[in-house]
């Protein structure tokens, strides 16, 4: 696709702006960014020359660009949700930037091309994780190692500076970095070693001061492996803070993506703040009998606020992680399962996610022998009618008891925005599938904005909350995220059956209510897939939200998953846009948004009468 000339993209915010709609995100993990000609390592970021020409690509339409979370991934596990809380993924350095004069040609142009010319997923529009993963490791150490050697004074003490800013986590990641080559992996639980499992965890002063000379031993011995692990981390802080004023040149707020997990490494370095014994997940459901067991830590609520309501030291670290997002990403943060900072389900470790194994709200289960304690409901607060395990359960709450569920909200996570210059309206809350009454209470207590994902309309429920009548306007609504099936392929298994149908009906009703041939609509949608498709995407844009946010493989009409929950995999967490991604045949949007404004009834297509033959001529 050509990109649009100015008088076009007026015609298609004009619509946009018609609809009321204020913000229109485009949502795309770094990973799935395509690469120039010739400069495909295996992994795609947003910092690269493609990723910056990616950006100019979507800016004369788009005002918002959501990421993946930026953590450091494991050399097992390319996932992005449990990445670390504060360094960044090195994954997401262009090695290229490295090469030019503004780096001092710290990493060698040859170097660089063999990167490039080995790729074995050059051709594919898929990442090469593991292959990529040692290579820009190398290319890391190289790159620092010249570093060293140019004393480029300007450079110098831009990193002495970062170093000195962002010690409280780098410290600790780095040695972490260098613990892993001393045991051998980077999974601590299984380092030999049980002092350098605890290093930042001891039980008594000898401890302490034990782990204190063995913190300074490891510290010498891999001085250079530390000082290589710091010293990425601010290539990438420069590169990122590059590529957000080029954002900023076009007009794209640059959005995050805080996941609801804490990373091996954090695990390690702050596990005095968590819940011993317990896990976090997700209670049984329609979708798994057996509750997910997610395996991440519970932050310990005792350490969360202190009795006076101050801060804790775990609500320090939470607030600190906060503030950083906000700080390095002005545009927002999307918060990953937002019930996990409300109304959290925590289970045994070791046991599955079940309430007769013991697993519970750990806020809302008063009855519970040991989750009890942490109870913010009492017992007459719930409903004795239904199970345990039914997410309703909470029946009754006071004002005073929201604002308990909700401190962690208020004066962590708004707290965290309001500090950095953002509003609570620039939090985007994933509170996706069923809420609890104390998420509910908190999410509208605080006025939060939460997703309405219309793939996951059910269509036998009149009041369904994903539905285009119900969908109001202080929400995010989003066809479907990384975790769902691109639309193309949700309409091809829906068309010529019986639940195709109902969501046909439904669509109809609330998009074709003015038109005489509803049958007809009908007949054809419940058998042409590309028609209850484009029709989904109507949807989008015709329901009240002020917010749309629309996912990258359903823009460019993919047909391929970025990932499938509850699956392992190369195949997840490595789909790429390919890099001939101009000549795509991508979503219709003018056709689009021409169907949108009639879907509003004839009153409003006959004020709009002009800009829907303006949209007809694009």
């Amino acid at each position: 696709m050509v990109l649009l000339s100015s008088k076009k993209t007026e015609i298609i915010k004009d619509a946009l702006k018609v609809l009321g709609k204020k913000n229109l995100v485009f949502i795309m993990h770094n990973v799935s960014f395509p690469s120039l000609a010739g400069e495909n390592t295996g992994f795609g970021s947003v910092n690269t020359s493609g990723g910056r020409k990616f950006l100019e690509y979507i800016s004369p339409i788009f005002n918002g660009l959501q990421l993946g979370p930026a953590g450091k991934t494991k050399s097992s596990d390319p996932s992005p949700y449990t990445g670390t809380i504060f360094s960044n993924n090195p994954l997401f350095i262009d090695l290229k930037e490295l090469t030019t004069d503004d780096w001092c040609g710290i990493l060698s142009v040859e170097t660089y091309n063999e990167i490039v010319k080995l790729n074995p997923n050059k051709d594919k529009n898929r990442a090469a994780y593991s292959y990529i993963i040692n290579k820009q490791n190398q290319a890391l150490s190289e790159a620092y190692d010249n570093f060293s050697k140019v004393n480029d004074k300007k450079l110098s003490k831009e990193y002495e500076i970062y170093k000195l800013e962002n010690n409280a986590w780098l410290d600790k990641d780095s040695l972490y970095e260098a613990l892993t080559i001393e045991n051998n992996s980077d999974y601590w639980p299984n380092w030999k070693n049980n002092v350098d499992k605890n290093l930042f965890n001891p039980k008594s002063n000898e401890e302490k001061i034990n782990y204190a000379k063995r913190i300074d031993d490891i510290s010498k011995k891999y001085a250079k492996e530390i000082e290589e692990y710091k010293f990425a981390q601010f290539v990438l802080y420069k590169q990122s803070v590059k590529t957000k004023k080029i954002a900023d040149s076009l007009g794209i707020k640059m959005i995050a993506d805080r996941q609801v997990a804490f990373s091996d490494r954090d695990t390690w370095a702050y596990q005095s703040l968590f819940l011993d014994g317990w896990c976090l997940g997700c209670p049984p459901d329609y979708f798994s009998k057996d509750g997910q067991a997610w395996g991440f830590p519970v932050v310990d609520p005792e350490k969360l606020f202190n009795s006076d309501g101050s801060l804790g030291d775990a609500g320090i670290l939470m607030k600190n992680l906060f503030k950083k997002m906000f700080k390095e990403n002005p545009g927002g943060v999307r918060i990953d399962h937002i019930v996990g900072l409300i109304d959290p389900w925590v289970y045994k470790k070791g046991k599955k996610p079940m309430p007769e194994m013991g697993a519970g709200r750990l806020y809302s289960s008063p009855e519970h022998p040991q989750l009890g304690k942490y109870a913010i409901c009492s017992i007459d607060d719930l409903n004795n009618e239904v199970t345990s395990d039914n997410e309703k359960r909470v029946r009754t709450l006071s004002k005073e008891q929201i604002k308990l569920y909700g401190r962690l909200i208020e004066k962590i996570v708004i707290g965290a925005a309001k500090e950095e210059g953002l509003t609570k309206d620039q939090i985007v809350c994933e509170d996706l599938g069923t809420l609890t009454n104390p998420v509910d209470a908190v999410m509208k207590e605080y006025g939060l904005m939460g997703m309405k994902l219309t793939q996951f309309t059910d269509p036998n429920e009149e009041d369904d909350p994903y539905r285009c009548k119900n969908i109001g306007k202080k929400c995010w609504a989003i066809a479907g995220t990384h975790d769902n099936r691109p639309l193309s392929l949700w309409a091809k298994d829906l068309v010529n059956t019986h639940e195709g149908y109902l969501h046909v009906k439904n669509l109809v009703e609330d998009l074709f209510k003015d038109c005489e041939n509803k049958d007809e609509i009908i007949v054809k949608m419940t058998s042409d897939a590309e028609f209850l498709k484009e029709t989904k995407l109507v949807e989008l844009f015709a329901c009240e939200s002020e917010n749309v946010q629309i996912f990258f493989t359903d823009y460019f009409n993919m047909t391929d998953t970025y990932n499938v929950p509850g699956t392992s995999g190369e195949k997840n967490w490595s789909l790429r846009l390919p890099d001939n991604y101009e000549s795509m045949n991508i979503i219709d949007l003018p056709k689009i948004l021409k169907r949108a404004i009639i879907s509003r009834g004839k009153v409003f297509a006959d004020n709009n009468k002009k800009l829907i033959e303006a949209l007809d001529e694009i």
